[in-house]
């Protein structure tokens, strides 16, 4: 299977073996002073370990190498580093709760709770200010999770769309305000939500279709959190659109820490 996965330069590697501290996976170790990637399907490809290397031996390549698998992984975790790290495992949850997903994925079909909603209608007249309290809403749409959203609901047409990590809101004092107001808004985790496939494909049918005016990221700090704004771009190189794009990290404190913008 062709797939993202970790590659490492030997020469630009140090071994100072921080890319291995953050590694929830364990797949990489350090071998005879160089960081190693110990099994290609240990990798979740999702990039962890980037944003720690000092000296960018590290990216992510896409090529023909096995599958991620859960399953293993956690087993080689709980070996290595014991039972609660293994928990931390990227997509373990799903597999081992493999019932409860399937009646998740149930409810798309007929519970009221992921029925499609549209509350644009609740901002006022167009000359009325989009948000005029901190204890109103800013919500215009339901549902919010990017795997229950329909890629051809009216709401993401010609769209402020913001792609967020679901942790943010929790961090941000003023996200409503700030961030939220006049967007339409899709929320995942890059790092717990196994489902990214089926992420890039409805992002993709959104960039493709609906034509967004312009997509917000929103991401935490952690380096899994990078995640989100990588889906972001695959999906729109995919669709091949160039939308302008505007990238914030947040830390956990609820700073903002960094924003990139691409017109």
């Amino acid at each position: 299977m062709k797939r993202k996965i970790i590659q490492i330069d030997e020469d630009k590697c140090t071994g100072c073996g921080l890319c291995v501290g953050v590694c929830a996976e364990a797949a990489l170790e350090i071998v005879d002073g160089k960081a190693k990637l110990v099994k290609d399907f240990y990798c979740d490809g999702m990039g962890a370990c980037l944003d720690v290397c000092p000296t960018g031996a590290l990216k992510i390549v896409e090529k023909e190498v096995a599958d991620y698998d859960p399953l293993k992984t956690y087993e080689h975790v709980k070996r290595v580093r014991g039972e609660e790290a293994a928990k931390q495992v990227h997509g373990i949850d799903e597999v081992k709760h493999s019932a409860h997903s399937a009646v998740g994925a149930g409810m798309q079909c007929g519970c009221p709770g992921s029925m499609m909603r549209d509350f644009r209608h609740r901002q006022a007249e167009a000359d009325a200010p989009p948000f005029s309290s901190a204890k109103e809403s800013a919500l215009r749409q339901w549902p919010v999770q990017l795997r229950l959203v329909s890629p051809v609901a009216p709401y993401f047409k010609e769209a402020e769309l913001l792609m967020c990590a679901d942790c943010v809101p929790f961090a941000l004092a003023d996200f409503h305000q700030r961030f939220l107001s006049g967007r339409s808004v899709a929320i995942f985790c890059p790092k717990l939500d196994f489902a990214q496939e089926e992420y890039l494909e409805k992002l993709t049918q959104i960039f493709l279709y609906q034509n967004p005016r312009s997509v917000l990221v929103l991401r935490m700090e952690v380096p899994c959190c990078r995640g989100v704004e990588m889906l972001v771009r695959q999906a729109m190189a995919k669709a091949q659109k160039d939308i302008p794009l505007e990238v914030k990290v947040i830390s956990i404190e609820g700073k903002e820490l960094s924003r990139q913008q691409i017109v």
